[in-house]
């Protein structure tokens, strides 16, 4: 049978990898501990690593494919194939950022005035990169975290990954600079990418998970509506594209179907109602394939 190895991430984003991976109709099971995870799909098997080697794997072919962050990617310099972004994170569908963090009573304003200076970082390669393209040199160190804690004690900056900086904040730092921003990415070695069948599983794959992300927040508003009331109701309603609409049995009377974001609709249901719209049903969705 052919099989189709697939790294997920350990740690933060593996709760949240399993769940998309549950909305894109793969059931993932065997605990959070377990680094050789069972998933319904017999032509799938999953391995659970560290996003920071992910990339790495991938492209000397020990996983067909993985999902990490492009930061990872981009700190090991890694050859692969890029199958889709998936925008999502432990917190939030916001991207994470590296960035330049400094003692809020720091002279450091700019990367310019990094210059020879220590800097703490998990991003070694994304920082001595970020420097090289400024023409600074600066001393560079791996940080095994608590990150935040080392300035000004033990080095004169930090360059450290965040969504909202709060936590940065917390510790009486700021932001200076942002290095990148990153999305998690579902990539695959270029040996899979030319294998005909591994290559057909993984834009199954790819599609899937895009479209269990795209329905995130979305859901699926139904209705029915008078002809005399139907290009009034039909105004109120954002859609992908035109909501669908078709005829009842009952003579001039129509059902619409419409996709759309669930924070608009507290909003938009009761001037439903009050414009003649009846029988209205909200219903969550999993997938939504544009």
């Amino acid at each position: 049978m052919n099989k189709l190895v697939i790294g997920l991430p350990k740690g933060s984003l593996q709760e949240s990898t399993f769940a998309l991976f549950k909305k894109a109709g793969f059931t993932i099971s065997g605990g959070s501990r377990s680094y050789f995870p069972s998933i319904d799909d017999p032509e799938i098997e999953i391995r659970i690593l560290r996003a920071q080697e992910m990339s790495r794997y991938v492209e000397h072919g020990m996983l067909d494919a993985g999902i990490a962050g492009l930061d990872w990617i981009e700190a090991n310099g890694s050859d692969v194939v890029d199958l889709c972004s998936l925008v999502y994170s432990k917190q939030s569908k916001r991207p994470v950022r590296w960035v330049l963090a400094v003692p809020n009573n720091s002279d450091i304003q700019s990367v310019k005035d990094l210059e020879g200076k220590r800097i703490a970082t998990e991003g070694v390669g994304i920082v001595e990169r970020w420097l090289a393209r400024n023409g600074v040199k600066a001393e560079v160190e791996f940080s095994w975290g608590a990150t935040e804690v080392k300035v000004p004690d033990f080095v004169d900056a930090i360059v450290d990954i965040t969504e909202t900086g709060s936590s940065l904040r917390a510790n009486n730092l700021r932001i200076v600079e942002t290095l990148m921003e990153s999305y998690t990415k579902f990539f695959c070695s270029k040996d899979a990418w030319a294998d005909a069948w591994k290559k057909a599983k993984l834009e199954k794959i790819a599609l899937l998970l895009k479209a269990a992300l795209d329905a995130e927040g979305k859901v699926l508003l139904k209705l029915n509506v008078g002809a005399e009331n139907l290009e009034k109701v039909k105004t109120l309603l954002p859609a992908l594209h035109a909501p669908t609409v078709n005829s009842l049995t009952d003579e001039g009377w129509y059902a619409i179907e419409t996709v759309v974001d669930e924070s608009v609709v507290r909003e938009i249901i009761p001037d439903l109602k009050a414009s003649g719209a009846e029988g209205i049903i909200e219903l969550s969705l999993n997938k939504v394939v544009a």
